[in-house]
């Protein structure tokens, strides 16, 4: 046993700590955002904002991740027995005034990439930046934390969802368009996803926690309804953009990953344990990147094609 434990203490739990599988909820959203600015303003790209960008939004997500990792072990909700990649204090014996050093610097690193945006392009992103990161750290920090009340997914997606996008966009454009905001919805509402997939899972252990989510609320099943809903709302939102505006048909290239909203619900609905059902929130955060990616896609196709 002190092997495992021994060998577990090494870059892994480093890595564990960022919880990886959901930093595509920062890359995604720049991604897409820096594509809708070349596919509706036809300009070229400035790919030192898009990589300073890019950086910043993964650093801030790492962080967030940490504050949740420090606070949920604070408030007793992480212990050796937590399913998940979460839980590196209690499992492998990782300080928690190390990973608030970590997370702060994180934050330091992005507020001087975020310098360096404003410097090129304006200054009142301070303001937004600063913002994006108080809310960062208030999700599962302060005395209120966002995470354990049933605004969770709504904030998370606002922000990291399309926040970021219409960022990404405006540093590469200096403006906000509507068919830039009409464009990011989804990516708003599959961010939000995530979150309420992971929500699902802990629902038993939440309640314990005295967390108030919108699983918590909702009831599992209907937790799981709203989940679906927001899968079926993302494509629904796609679809008829390509009707009813002059977005790419290319945009219907998201109807590809169709398949992982599917096998996400179809496995929430017939399991309930924490453990089994780690698979279906991995087939959320897949649809958020594979659906952003492949929007993306569509819309560079639709710029050079």
């Amino acid at each position: 046993m002190t092997k495992v434990i021994e060998a577990d203490k090494g870059f892994k739990v480093w890595w564990h700590l960022t919880r990886p599988h959901t930093l595509t909820a920062s890359f995604v959203p720049v991604l897409l955002g820096t594509a809708i600015a070349l596919a509706i303003n036809y300009e070229t790209i400035n790919f030192g904002l898009f990589l300073a960008m890019l950086i910043a939004s993964m650093l801030i997500q790492a962080a967030t991740n940490m504050f949740n990792e420090y606070y949920d072990y604070k408030l007793g909700l992480d212990n050796e027995h937590s399913v998940g990649i979460g839980g590196t204090i209690v499992r492998h014996g990782v300080a928690p005034k190390t990973i608030m050093i970590i997370a702060f610097t994180f934050y330091f690193i992005a507020m001087l990439l975020g310098i360096y945006i404003c410097a090129m392009t304006s200054w009142w992103l301070v303001a937004v930046g600063l913002v994006c990161m108080l809310i960062g750290y208030l999700y599962t920090g302060g005395p209120y934390p966002i995470a354990y009340s049933p605004f969770g997914e709504l904030v998370s997606g606002a922000v990291m969802g399309m926040g970021i996008v219409l960022i990404a966009f405006f540093i590469q454009t200096k403006e906000v368009t509507i068919e830039a905001v009409l464009i990011s919805v989804p990516s708003m509402i599959l961010v939000g996803a995530i979150m309420l997939s992971n929500n699902i899972r802990d629902i038993v252990g939440d309640t314990e926690g005295g967390r108030k989510t919108m699983a918590i609320l909702a009831g599992r099943h209907n937790a799981v309804t709203i989940l679906a809903t927001f899968f079926i709302v993302s494509y629904l939102w796609i679809i008829a953009l390509v009707i009813f505006t002059p977005l790419s048909v290319w945009a219907l290239l998201v109807l590809l990953s169709i398949k992982k909203p599917i096998q996400a619900i179809k496995l929430f609905r017939a399991k309930e344990k924490p453990l089994e059902v780690m698979p279906a929130m991995k087939y959320t955060a897949q649809t958020n990147t594979i659906f952003g990616f492949l929007l993306a896609i569509g819309l560079l196709a639709s710029y050079f094609l």
